[in-house]
């Protein structure tokens, strides 16, 4: 969906690569009401968000990844123009407070790798910070704190598809930390220093747990040090996992799991290669809560706010879908790159 690859997009401009900077004498690959957006920032981008695929991308791939790319890019410079508008570009001051969040869990040493890492100086961070803050506060502006979800939506909802809400059978609300005994070169987190060897994933994954018997956030550690690039994002967490599904997966993960109550976490799980029997990682798991099966009546707080959530989602990405569509009929744009490919396919307009 387009939404999704706006919001990871303008978050990841945090920690990711440069924005529409202006550099002299490097091609044009779009112009938003003159204002360019160059090639060379482009491919930034690009490189950053292809480093993360399995198979290298090439030909109709590469050009099409460019392509969702520089439409997010175009986008992004539309609102930029809309924030000049409405007088919501993001201050200094907003932006030093986000800054200082996003570094407060770093030591200096660490973020500065970090930067360097993505070849990214602290001025471009602070400039493409700049820009994500500026787009979350038009849009907030002109669309989220604009829906409104009511009762009878709710209701109405709850009607036409009750039978989401009969589970037939419990449900495992579960988080959890994984560690490999070899390195995983998907792994970004700035703390994690990944294990070598089956002794270095042993002695890492002694580590989180000490930290959780001296009441560390299970979530916090796991977004810092698990190695599942999936789940480490959120906190490690995997989501209602059905009984039938549980009862499928490792026989030591099963047995312990099935055993804890809402809120504790398990001892050391040791994960092994099914075809070699290796030892192939640890984890530790957590049972957030249980769902037993059943009815959810709509009286249920929960169900409500299910309900709520999604179609605050949906309606929300709906109505910015249409946004941008409209911010880009009231602009000038030019996206040199596509009329590229199509003058190259002999198809140019």
């Amino acid at each position: 969906m387009k939404r999704s690859l706006h919001v990871s997009l303008a978050m990841s401009l945090s920690l990711a690569v440069l924005s529409c900077g202006t550099k002299p004498g490097s091609g044009v690959a779009a112009e938003v009401d003159g204002r360019k957006i160059y090639y060379a920032d482009l491919d930034k981008y690009y490189h950053n968000q292809a480093a993360g695929s399995e198979q290298k991308l090439v030909g109709e791939q590469a050009n099409e990844l460019r392509l969702r790319i520089l439409s997010t890019l175009i986008d992004n410079e539309l609102v930029m123009r809309q924030a000049e508008k409405l007088g919501l570009l993001a201050t200094n001051d907003e932006v030093d407070r986000k800054l200082n969040e996003i570094k407060a869990p770093f030591t200096k040493e660490e973020f500065d790798a970090r930067l360097k890492e993505r070849n990214l100086t602290l001025d471009d961070f602070r400039h493409d910070l700049r820009q994500s803050l500026t787009v979350e506060k038009v849009l907030n502006k002109e669309i989220t704190s604009k829906i409104t979800i009511s009762d009878q939506d709710i209701s109405g909802y709850y009607r036409a598809h009750k039978a989401e809400f009969n589970l037939v059978e419990p449900q495992y609300h579960l988080a959890h930390i994984f560690v490999t005994t070899t390195p995983n070169p998907q792994v970004h987190n700035l703390k994690n220093d990944k294990a070598q060897n089956e002794p270095d994933a042993r002695r890492k994954v002694q580590m989180l747990e000490n930290r959780l018997d001296s009441g560390e956030d299970f979530g916090t550690l796991a977004m810092s040090f698990s190695e599942d690039t999936e789940t480490s994002g959120n906190g490690g967490d995997l989501g209602f996992v059905p009984e039938s599904s549980l009862k499928q997966t490792d026989a030591a993960t099963r047995d312990v799991v099935m055993k804890l109550k809402p809120g504790q976490y398990s001892p050391i799980i040791s994960v092994n290669n099914p075809m070699t029997q290796q030892v192939a990682g640890y984890r530790i798991v957590k049972l957030i809560a249980k769902e037993p099966a059943g009815q959810r009546e709509l009286s249920d707080p929960r169900v409500q706010e299910a309900i709520r959530s999604k179609l605050r989602e949906s309606r929300e990405n709906l109505l910015k879908s249409a946004y941008y569509e409209v911010l880009r009929d009231q602009a000038k744009v030019e996206n040199n790159y596509a009329q590229q490919i199509l003058s190259q396919a002999g198809m140019a307009q």
